[in-house]
């Protein structure tokens, strides 16, 4: 499943931004940008993976997440925006990926605590990967 980095539709620092802007509005909590070098940080995690080797959507998705999360940028709500940002990204790339809220909370949780690393957010994303939907047989 791999992907060659043309194809691929990375995040953006405004887009990250609305995304976090967006779920403080939802759900509260006190707007900012704490630091806007570990925001560009956590955003380039993922394209320095994709120069260096070959890496699949699941891998640059859990990379984005990974930086976000361990390396907040907001004042307030960095796993909301670790785990919405993993979710648009691999969005924009056509996958579209459900998953249990709560086993979401528990890896995305684990992940900024540092009980969870990086790869195993790549398998955990793996193991919840989209199956391919059945061609409908129309009469």
């Amino acid at each position: 499943m791999s992907e060659s980095e043309s194809e691929i539709v990375g995040l953006t620092s405004e887009l990250v931004q609305a995304i976090h802007a967006r779920q403080l509005r939802l759900f509260g909590g006190p707007s900012g940008l704490r630091d806007a070098g570990a925001l560009e940080s956590a955003l380039g995690r993922p394209v320095n993976r994709a120069a260096y080797g070959s890496v699949d959507l699941a891998e640059l998705a859990a990379a984005y997440a990974f930086g976000i999360a361990t390396n907040p940028s907001f004042i307030d709500g960095n796993k909301r925006a670790a785990f919405l940002s993993l979710i648009t990204f691999l969005g924009l790339n056509g996958i579209d990926f459900l998953v249990d809220e709560a086993e979401a909370v528990v890896m995305i949780r684990g992940l900024s605590a540092g009980e969870i690393e990086e790869a195993g957010l790549a398998r955990w994303i793996r193991d919840n990967w989209p199956t391919p939907a059945a061609p409908s047989r129309d009469p």
